[in-house]
């Protein structure tokens, strides 16, 4: 965490000086930093409530015995640092950030203003009794210079982003640095080059395990993995001595799940993390008017290069393959009284999606 922290602020920097004004040969100050910190907001807050209810269970085995299942409330800890523009479509922030924040835009290629914005999100959160964080932090930096050539190298775009979903099972670090072509006031395409670090999806640690019948030796996964099968007696006990089953069914339906989940998991945490090299193609539009609005973005990685490693994905699909993602906010105010709404953004990396959406409509009755 501490690293990945480090290497945020160092590139933040970094790409604070490649800013069309001083640059890094010259002293970086209190000025600079100023600027930096500028409109900025640093938030940190605590969302809570009620969980699910609680759970009767009952039991006949020694007579009627009950056991009552609690699920602890669901809380949500926020902490952040963001200086992002706001386009013309959202709302005016709340008083205050409580991290309950839903910004689709944020996941845009370009901004909406020259130069540098960027996001310092965690969360700590439990919900429905599951414990797991989320992180998104962001630098995203948008050039324009307005000149009037047909190609102005000044025209590009440039995002470090690290993402950690823990609901969705995602998480990776991704720099892209774009050139983008102008089509008119609204409309630019772009193309160029990203790299995502992360760990090596597709690769399934049960896979050595499998027989040619389709089926798993999960017993001999569980000796090795400290268990102890007494077969004559039905007696199965976990690698610390404990009782966990007394019958074959019981050990197959209860405790197998737990033990190629727990075998998994410990085998994607001793894998080293690999870096992705792809081609990638987008563009983003955006309009707006106080009747109607419309911004969209998309992104494509046709192309990955091949580095020939044991966990490169090529591996585990046929040749090259597809990742993407899009967004597409909209609204439109069909009178004083009417008005309706889409929102929402779909990513897929690695065959792994991820996404949320809303849709609706106002009606002002007076």
């Amino acid at each position: 965490m501490v690293k990945r922290i480090i290497i945020i602020i160092i590139t933040t920097i970094f790409v604070a000086c490649s800013m069309p004004k001083k640059c890094c040969g010259q002293t970086f100050g209190k000025e600079e930093i100023k600027d930096l910190l500028k409109f900025s907001t640093f938030y940190a807050a605590v969302n809570g409530g009620t969980s699910l209810s609680d759970v009767d269970i009952f039991s006949i085995n020694n007579g009627l015995s009950t056991q009552t299942i609690s699920t602890p409330y669901d809380y949500n800890f926020t902490i952040g640092l963001r200086k992002i523009a706001r386009f013309g479509y959202e709302n005016k922030a709340q008083t205050f950030y409580d991290g309950t924040e839903s910004n689709y835009s944020d996941a845009a290629t370009v901004g909406k203003v020259k130069g540098v914005e960027y996001l310092f999100e965690v969360n700590y959160k439990r919900q429905e009794g599951v414990d797991y964080m989320d992180q998104h932090h962001f630098v995203r930096f948008s050039s324009d210079d307005g000149c009037a050539d047909e190609l102005c190298i000044n025209f590009f775009a440039l995002k470090l982003e690290y993402l950690e979903d823990g609901f969705a099972d995602i998480k990776y670090f991704e720099a892209s640095e774009r050139y983008r072509q102008r089509k008119g006031k609204n409309l630019s395409w772009n193309i160029g080059l990203t790299h995502r670090l992360a760990e090596p999806y597709g690769y399934n640690a049960l896979d050595e395990w499998m027989l040619d019948n389709g089926n798993i030796h999960y017993t001999y996964l569980a000796i090795q993995e400290g268990y102890e099968v007494d077969v004559y007696s039905s007696e199965y006990y976990s690698p610390s001595g404990e009782l966990v089953a007394t019958s074959a069914e019981v050990w197959e339906a209860v405790v197998i799940p737990t033990v190629l989940s727990d075998y998994t998991q410990k085998k994607r945490n001793e894998l080293k993390k690999t870096i992705q090299h792809s081609l990638v193609v987008g563009f983003d539009y955006y309009k707006y008017s106080k009747k109607t609005w419309t911004h969209a973005w998309a992104s494509l990685m046709p192309w990955h290069y091949n580095d020939g490693s044991e966990f490169s994905y090529h591996n585990y699909v046929d040749g090259q393959w597809y990742d993407y993602s899009f967004g597409l906010i909209y609204g439109i105010k069909q009178n004083k009284n009417l008005g309706y709404f889409v929102e929402g953004k779909y990513n897929k990396y690695w065959n792994r999606e991820w996404y949320d959406f809303k849709i609706g409509m106002n009606y002002v009755i007076f």
